[in-house]
């Protein structure tokens, strides 16, 4: 991922291919089991799929967008984790919405044929994302033979007129249009892919070994791996000596987005965009608020929640957490890094604890670094937890001290993207010219391991106005020269 204005960013790994090659076969090892054993896609593993291919990432910021890139970048930066997972034997691999130097990958032959199946020597199958054969010149959902003859092996087809799609297959077979070899080859791959997962000789999946197991959701065991991975994620970007707080505080918890599961997992989460989705729909999960609160109870002290942060008694500490609303796919694509153009009232939030002599702790949830010079500064201490999910007592674990007045935990996430000083720098990866990131690639501080974040500069860049809502995805907008068909973004 290459520029962070991208609204599926949070879906990536990193800015940096050498992250996403170390993640791809780890997680296509633990999806599939490992290739050469008899683990390999033994009952109590899944098909794998591998995707976007390919560069995805580096579109412009712009979802289904344009990667115009040469030939040695799209192979040495967006190639990233494809060759990893292909050498851990991933099963599938999802062909983008998106384009390379003006075509669609959908229907790019030498890049699904000739680099991904020839040269990569992948033998899975090939699948289109949602209807993304219809966006391949001169196709429809219903009819695509340049998206096959290409090296798409299967559509990922959503609409009424399947029957049309087969129908027309079938035609285009016959007439030669694709040819039948092409259509053998499509054909064998997805059988292999079957064959090999026992889809023919296991039974329904109703009668399969983990059928029925539904107390392994949300087990005991299951969230305390979840709850961990939330302490091991967060970085801690400034402390000015006010973390850990101590349990046995009196304790404000402000922001309404302390007290929202949905917020802190972000898009893809229950609904489409996971926008305001109740509490009650994540069974056993457990807010940041109640994660807080469940801590300073059991430390000996008081904890208090006020999504306005407004307080009658004087706390010896607030802990703010606020940051983007849920988004998913083009609706997350903004203009610039500025966090919450327009409405500064979280901002304004901090500002009033700092003047009121409240030792003020943030947790910005987001899906990407974005510019919060302003937050920063008025913030004492400022953790970046990203999208944690749904175990939000792993932001308490790192916030409090223990008994003894020490950590209980340390801070070891590091950002594996660049942090902005401006809210124009959305393209900011250090391999760039002219890198001069606020926070680098890999910076994160510890309680072991502290740091100075001095005042920050708050102004925007001359000539820069401030974007206002309705600019940009997350409010339910449209940028002007940019029409929304089906699922996807054109220009």
């Amino acid at each position: 991922m290459q520029d962070d204005r991208w609204g599926r960013t949070y879906e990536s790994y990193s800015e940096e291919p050498q992250i996403a090659a170390d993640y791809a076969g780890a997680m296509i090892e633990g999806v599939q089991g490992k290739v050469g054993s008899r683990d390999f896609l033994a009952p109590d593993h899944l098909i794998a799929t591998t995707k976007h291919f390919l560069g995805d990432g580096g579109t412009g910021g712009r979802d289904q967008g344009d990667t115009r890139v040469p030939e040695e970048v799209l192979r040495d930066v967006h190639l990233g984790g494809y060759p990893a997972a292909i050498e851990a034997g991933t099963q599938s691999v999802m062909a983008s919405f998106s384009s390379w130097n003006g075509e669609k990958m959908s229907g790019n032959k030498s890049l699904l044929t000739g680099v991904l199946k020839e040269r990569m020597g992948f033998d899975g199958f090939v699948v289109g994302d949602w209807n993304s054969h219809g966006q391949v010149p001169g196709c429809s959902n219903e009819d695509c033979p340049q998206a096959i003859n290409a090296g798409l092996d299967m559509f990922m087809y959503s609409g009424p007129g399947w029957k049309q799609l087969y129908d027309n297959i079938l035609r285009e077979a016959k007439d030669g249009t694709i040819p039948m070899a092409r259509l053998d080859d499509a054909a064998r791959r997805i059988l292999r892919v079957k064959i090999r997962a026992g889809t023919f000789d296991r039974g329904r999946p109703s009668a399969r070994a983990y059928a029925g197991r539904f107390d392994a959701i949300g087990s005991a065991d299951h969230r305390a791996v979840a709850r961990r991975a939330v302490r091991e994620s967060l970085v801690l970007l400034k402390n000015e000596g006010v973390l850990p707080l101590k349990p046995n505080a009196d304790i404000l918890v402000a922001g309404e987005a302390a007290d929202s599961i949905s917020q802190q997992a972000g898009g893809w989460s229950i609904t489409w965009q996971g926008i305001d989705v109740p509490n009650s729909a994540f069974p056993n999960a457990q807010s940041i608020w109640k994660g807080i609160e469940e801590t300073v109870k059991a430390g000996g002290g008081t904890a208090r929640y006020a999504p306005d942060g407004r307080f009658a008694r004087k706390p010896d500490a607030a802990i703010v957490v606020f940051g983007e609303k849920p988004y998913a796919e083009f609706k997350g694509d903004v203009p610039n890094l500025e966090y919450s153009p327009g409405d500064k009232q979280d901002l304004e939030m901090l500002r009033r604890f700092k003047a009121a002599g409240v030792p003020v702790v943030a947790v910005f949830l987001s899906g990407r670094p974005l510019w919060v010079n302003a937050e920063l500064n008025a913030s004492d201490a400022f953790v970046a937890a990203f999208l944690p999910g749904s175990e939000g007592g792993g932001v308490a674990d790192l916030l409090f001290a223990g008994p003894d007045g020490k950590p209980r935990h340390d801070f070891r996430g590091k950002l594996s993207f660049s942090w902005p000083k401006r809210p124009d720098q959305y393209v900011l990866n250090r391999r760039d010219a002219n890198y001069d990131p606020l926070f680098p690639f890999g910076y994160g501080l510890s309680y072991a391991q502290p740091g100075k974040v001095g005042k920050l500069d708050e102004n925007r860049p001359a000539g820069m106005a401030a974007a206002t809502p309705g600019t940009f995805y997350g409010r339910g907008q449209t940028p002007p020269g940019w029409a929304i068909e089906a699922e996807g973004v054109t220009q």
